[in-house]
């Protein structure tokens, strides 16, 4: 029995679903981009790469209004530390992969390093610089230092502005349903049973978070 010529591979079909995928949130980041970003985006290539329009934003940082000229190809990541030195938000992988740079936007956690700056004109963000109270530490925080959750202390931040999101959003309701949720967030110190215990107290005493 010969084989069906017409039919397609299985990669191929992968493939063409992957580019779909892409094209599609390709698109979709388009149309929340502020104007200005599209303009920048659009304008004809008349001179070296590193010479990108700059663009207007406007965002609320820690409770603080901030209206700065950036370059439409940086990310918040970037933003926060270069721009405006806040630098306990850690670059770590910069793929998205390993947490490290996780933040609140508009109260969801958010992976900054995936993220352009400017399609956040407008939104509220808050830092791992944000959480406490002046000298008065965020019950998380106070959590982590009392179980012991980190050891070198660089995935901490994000550690920390994950498991602040899994209690808001009502993940922490066992130590399973926090694992899973904290997935994203890696340690390499393997300081994981710590950081359960912390997030599970600060659920269980009902604390505000």
């Amino acid at each position: 029995m010969e084989p069906d010529r017409d039919a397609i591979p299985p990669d191929a079909e992968n493939e063409d679903r992957r580019f779909f995928l892409k094209q599609s949130m390709f698109i979709a980041g388009l149309s929340m981009a502020p104007a200005d970003f599209l303009q920048a985006a659009l304008a004809p290539d008349d001179g070296p790469v590193g010479n990108a329009v700059k663009v207007k934003l406007s965002l609320t940082v820690n409770g603080k209004r901030k209206r700065i000229t950036i370059d439409p190809r940086m990310t918040l990541l970037d933003l926060l530390r270069e721009n405006l030195g806040l630098t306990g938000t850690k670059k770590g992988c910069d793929f998205g992969q390993c947490g490290a740079c996780t933040v609140h936007v508009d109260g969801r956690r958010t992976l900054s390093c995936l993220t352009f700056a400017v399609m956040q004109h407008g939104a509220k963000i808050t830092t791992i610089e944000g959480l406490s109270d002046g000298e008065k530490l965020h019950p998380l925080q106070e959590a982590f230092i009392k179980h012991d959750g980190f050891q070198c202390g660089y995935c901490t931040p994000g550690q920390i502005m994950s498991g602040v999101a899994c209690i808001r959003e009502g993940c922490a309701g066992s130590a399973g349903e926090v694992r899973e949720y904290m997935s994203g967030n890696l340690c390499r110190c393997g300081a994981y049973p710590n950081i359960v215990d912390a997030i599970l107290e600060v659920k269980k005493e009902g604390l505000k978070v």
